[in-house]
């Protein structure tokens, strides 16, 4: 099933989506939010389903045609969200080239931080607000958007928590990280808000490019214009959404609408092959030095353009895509 949110007020207004993507019908009677249908997913989500299954099939007398535009994130605001950096190629270049090294805990547990819960910003909505001084970069991930999860649970039940999965684009402003982790407090101002692909999917919608630990397919990035990233989600995270779920809910439970991802995607054969590249200007411009001893890709400045699209096998567009300039 996949589901996308209308503009509507701050919370959106729920809509089911064609597997295609070419139609959608409104949901009002069954789960008017996005964040209604997660609170009680198990009595609406079947429902749902059938709503879903007929528009397939051409049989639904309320659909119309998918105006992507017209899309607000998926949930619009939620009640956490907590990211990672579980691939662990994209902490490696990093360090390197600012001449640090992995930690060596690094597997012991993954890298999480807490960021802004409270607004994403549609698929299409400019990067504002921020100063090109502050190096703005982008980061290129795979969301997972869960219901309600018991405290303690354990990394093999953690997965049968989540509900959807959607693109996130998680901003950063790189001038400021280093200050920030230095002050071993964590990331504040470094991360503004971060913005959802138009589509959210159920992990069953994924077929097989959802083995039940890790999303699978091409995940491809261009920043302005140019292809930066011909990514595969699914390896070299040593970490799978088990294991961050699990992590977190060592000390707390999660309510229904929580959003977590596991980083920028990152590939260790981008070490030896330059069409592989990375999923944020800040990585690519680490192995370029790491190659070279120069960085000579450009953080984003007005104007500049980003977008994130995953493809599943046959080349089709799994859940939309986010597409962004800078303002």
């Amino acid at each position: 099933m996949k589901l996308a949110s209308l503009k509507s007020g701050r919370d959106g207004a729920l809509i089911v989506v064609s597997a295609d993507l070419k139609t959608a019908t409104r949901v009002d009677s069954v789960a008017p939010t996005m964040q209604a249908l997660l609170d009680d997913w198990d009595t609406l989500a079947p429902k749902l389903e059938i709503i879903s299954a007929q528009l397939n099939a051409g049989e639904c007398a309320t659909a119309f045609a998918l105006d992507m535009d017209a899309l607000a994130a998926p949930l619009p605001r939620t009640y956490q969200y907590v990211d990672g950096a579980c691939y662990i190629s994209h902490i490696r270049r990093n360090r390197i080239a600012r001449g640090d090294k992995l930690p060596d805990d690094i597997l012991d547990a993954p890298l999480i931080y807490q960021g802004i819960s409270h607004g994403y910003g549609a698929w299409n909505d400019p990067i504002r607000g921020q100063k090109e001084a502050d190096l703005i970069d982008f980061e290129a991930e795979i969301a997972a958007i869960t219901g309600d999860v018991p405290r303690g649970v354990s990394a093999d039940e953690a997965t049968g928590y989540i509900r959807l999965f959607c693109l996130l684009q998680d901003t950063s402003l790189r001038r400021l990280v280093a200050p920030e982790l230095k002050r071993t407090f964590g990331f504040l101002t470094s991360k503004p808000e971060s913005f959802l692909g138009p589509i959210a999917v159920t992990p069953d919608e994924l077929g097989e490019l959802w083995d039940g630990k890790m999303v699978s397919g091409k995940l491809k990035v261009h920043l302005r214009g140019e292809l930066i990233g011909d990514l595969e989600a699914g390896i070299d995270s040593p970490f799978d959404y088990g294991h961050a779920i699990a992590h977190v809910a060592q000390t707390r439970a999660f309510v229904a609408g929580s959003i977590l991802g596991l980083g920028t995607v990152s590939n260790e054969a981008a070490d030896t092959d330059p069409s592989v590249g990375c999923g944020c200007i800040v990585e690519y411009r680490a192995l370029e030095f790491i190659k070279t001893g120069t960085s000579k890709l450009e953080f984003m400045k007005s104007g500049d353009r980003v977008r994130i699209e995953l493809f599943d096998r046959t080349g089709q567009s799994v859940m939309g895509a986010i597409d962004q300039v800078v303002a």
